[in-house]
């Protein structure tokens, strides 16, 4: 099934939902880092969170960034998601290893850490970009962003994400977000029933593994209350910006002096896209053109 995004309402308009499944750009993101299992798992499951915040979002161009700094031994993660449907992004120690949990599941809160903090920031297309920093409740992601939401956005949310990896590579992930808006917060016991459905949840991957489809998914969790699919389908996709010319850029600000030291003691750099994984090399002849250029600026 491609990586997709849908919406859908329920309670006449009172709860809102979304769902995405990242299974091919959690596997690329995988290759690209060469992460281990636990790693894959955590940083499929934030950016999966990060699209689901994001589709949120309004004004063309607006994005989300999260960052998730626990004190166990994968150290951060850091993601950037689109409303636009792209999503990049990568952990500090991507080789990091664990035995699975007491439920015997990849233990991705032990590699995250339950000390810590969940930094998110929207930038909207204008302005100053919003930032907000919660504490983190487990560090299984999922739970830290439903933590963040009701304590930074004060809107009831249940959220889900999960990443199903094995020997193969990644074989099902993604997630699905309901929120409860001001106009239905206010029903008890449409709050409740929405909460005791998503905790009998086993989870999102196994419903994917089983082969059920996200309006499938919705159904099963809003069917009775008025559920509404939204027609448009979005697609998903890994996506990092970077560029040579990005990085000849960057190599331009280190100065005359410090790209005279690499031709002499390296001939030529080497720089590597922390969010992609992608190699860029910049010969000598590149780098004493970047001299050229930064002696003919001084003139």
């Amino acid at each position: 099934m491609a990586d997709q995004l849908i919406r859908a309402t329920a309670a006449a308009g009172g709860i809102r939902a979304v769902g995405v499944i990242t299974t091919r750009l959690t596997e690329e993101a995988r290759r690209r880092h060469k992460l281990s299992y636990v790693a894959t798992a955590a940083l499929g499951r934030t950016m999966s969170s990060g699209l689901l915040l994001a589709s949120n979002m309004k004004r063309e161009g607006s994005r989300v960034n999260i960052r998730v700094k626990g004190k166990g031994p994968l150290g951060g993660i850091l993601i950037d998601a689109g409303l636009d449907g792209t999503v990049r992004g990568y952990v500090d120690n991507p080789s990091v290893e664990l035995p699975p949990n007491e439920r015997g599941k990849l233990d991705v809160g032990g590699a995250v850490g339950h000390d810590g903090y969940l930094y998110v920031v929207r930038d909207v297309g204008y302005g100053y970009p919003y930032s907000s920093t919660v504490e983190l409740v487990s560090g299984e992601i999922g739970d830290d962003i439903a933590h963040y939401l009701v304590t930074s956005e004060q809107t009831p949310s249940a959220l889900v994400v999960g990443v199903f990896v094995g020997a193969e590579g990644v074989t099902a992930a993604g997630g699905i977000l309901i929120q409860v808006l001001p106009k239905a917060a206010t029903d008890e016991a449409l709050v409740k029933t929405l909460e005791s459905r998503v905790a009998k949840l086993a989870g999102f991957t196994p419903l994917l593994q089983e082969g059920k489809t996200l309006p499938e998914i919705f159904e099963q969790l809003l069917g009775d209350m008025g559920l509404v699919m939204l027609p448009e389908v979005q697609m998903l996709r890994f996506h990092c910006g970077c560029s040579f010319e990005r990085v000849l850029g960057a190599l331009k600000m280190l100065g005359v002096a410090e790209l005279q030291d690499m031709i002499e003691k390296d001939h030529g750099a080497e720089a590597t896209c922390h969010f992609c994984g992608e190699v860029y090399q910049a010969s000598s002849e590149e780098l004493a053109r970047l001299i050229e250029d930064l002696r003919s600026e001084s003139l």
